[in-house]
């Protein structure tokens, strides 16, 4: 079964029908139940006070940790970059032949690599490992 994190604007509505009914049984219990004193008020506004700490605690701790993947995917983003460019130069030392058969392979990955970064469609990444390691044996006969 599919995690429903994978489609967010479902995992949108049902988290939305659900803090709406709850906020409707809240009012309701509210109504029904009106003997709150002050003493009540005063724990609901500590715990109300708590709940939004948490809360914006959450929310920081999110936007820290995607930014620090941001910062990542783009490095490695370069660091791959940065490997073809140099087995694409490393190629030439190879008997012409050979190094024809590289060139092609790195061109073919690349074209998949700018395929998976342009589409951004959750292509599997052992599809894509798939793809090298035939790329690898191809060159290694």
């Amino acid at each position: 079964m599919e995690n429903l994190t994978h489609y967010p604007p479902l995992l949108f509505a049902v988290s939305f029908v659900a803090l709406s009914v709850v906020a409707v049984a809240g009012s309701w219990l509210r109504k029904r139940y009106p003997t709150a004193d002050d003493d009540q008020n005063e724990h609901l506004g500590i715990i109300l006070a708590a709940t939004l700490t948490l809360l914006s605690l959450i929310i920081g701790f999110s936007f820290s940790m995607a930014a620090n993947r941001y910062d990542q995917r783009k490095k490695f983003e370069e660091a791959e970059a940065n490997a073809i460019g140099t087995e694409i130069l490393r190629a030439d030392f190879l008997p012409a032949a050979y190094a024809a058969d590289v060139r092609k392979l790195l061109e073919e990955y690349t074209g998949l690599r700018i395929q998976f970064y342009l589409n951004r469609q959750h292509i599997q990444q052992p599809w894509l490992c798939f793809a090298a390691s035939v790329a690898h044996q191809r060159v290694g006969t």
